[in-house]
């Protein structure tokens, strides 16, 4: 959505009870480059609707994303070298630079979905030298491979500039849950304050040992593959939507996620206030 549409749309989020809303960049072609340099741009289009949300509802939490696919002109989470390789190291030095935007603008939750190694103890150690003590790490920790990602790619504009490349060489293996289990316990001990486990439905074998095995909140991202999915089947009335969004948001649960990224947000919020008005 645009950004003079966003307020209308945070003001919903409020009416219904939604505590929190995540911003994801779509920008021009034109301002993309090599070293993602618009995504530590104050002037920008996540700093200008951090400051416009905060402004008009400050009680609504505002989470930013911190990785620079949408900023890059090759489309990959991370800063390349000349053989098309992630630099890890450099690529953490422009993510703390993005955090420190968002931060300023007054974002209440840094979330790093890059997937770089050592990146959130870097984003702890900068937010807390730079007063920004009480700002949030959501760290995408359990953040797979997969091929549930594809609208949103289209959306934010990074599937063009890919040009067929993936993202094997830093996200997770789907196949490897043991893996996902160490990143979860890395990140933790380097300061996350809260993990996330994407995709959502396919994976809630991995909430639910996360959930066990870690005494830290645990969000589940349902993607926008698996809302497409959906989508298309209730277009073809192949699926009943009221109910089907219930249960899958249900799963959720019971899998042992405290929250839920899911862009059925406000049609599931209604339908819980629906049957029970002060939830």
């Amino acid at each position: 959505i645009s950004v003079d549409r966003l307020l209308r749309v945070a003001d919903e989020c409020l009416e219904v009870g939604i505590p929190a809303i995540a911003l994801f960049p779509y920008i021009e072609k034109t301002i993309k480059s090599e070293d993602a340099g618009e995504s530590w741009n104050d002037n920008g289009l996540i700093p200008k609707a951090v400051r416009l949300l905060k402004k008009n509802y400050p009680e609504l939490g505002v989470i930013t994303d911190a990785a620079l696919d949408p900023y890059t002109s090759h489309g990959q989470d991370g800063l390349v070298d000349e053989f098309g390789n992630i630099l890890n190291d450099e690529t953490i030095e422009v993510l703390v630079k993005q955090a420190l935007c968002c931060a300023s603008a007054g974002a209440d939750v840094i979330a790093p979905s890059d997937m770089m190694d050592g990146r959130i103890g870097e984003i702890r150690n900068a937010l807390e030298s730079s007063s920004f003590k009480n700002t949030l790490i959501l760290a995408y920790s359990s953040k797979f491979s997969s091929s549930f990602y594809g609208p949103f790619r289209n959306a934010v504009g990074s599937a063009g500039t890919l040009g067929g490349k993936g993202k094997e060489t830093y996200q997770l293996d789907f196949c490897n849950a043991k893996e996902a289990l160490r990143e979860v316990a890395m990140d933790i001990q380097e300061g996350a304050d809260i993990v996330m486990v994407k995709p959502g439905m396919p994976y809630l074998d991995i909430v639910k040992a996360v959930t066990q095995r870690y005494e830290i909140p645990t969000f589940v991202y349902q993607v926008s593959g698996e809302y497409a999915m959906l989508k298309a089947a209730f277009a073809n009335n192949w699926l009943v939507e009221e109910k089907t969004v219930v249960e899958t948001l249900t799963c959720f649960k019971r899998a042992g996620a405290s929250a839920i990224l899911t862009y059925f947000a406000l049609e599931a919020a209604r339908l819980i206030q629906s049957v029970s008005p002060k939830t």
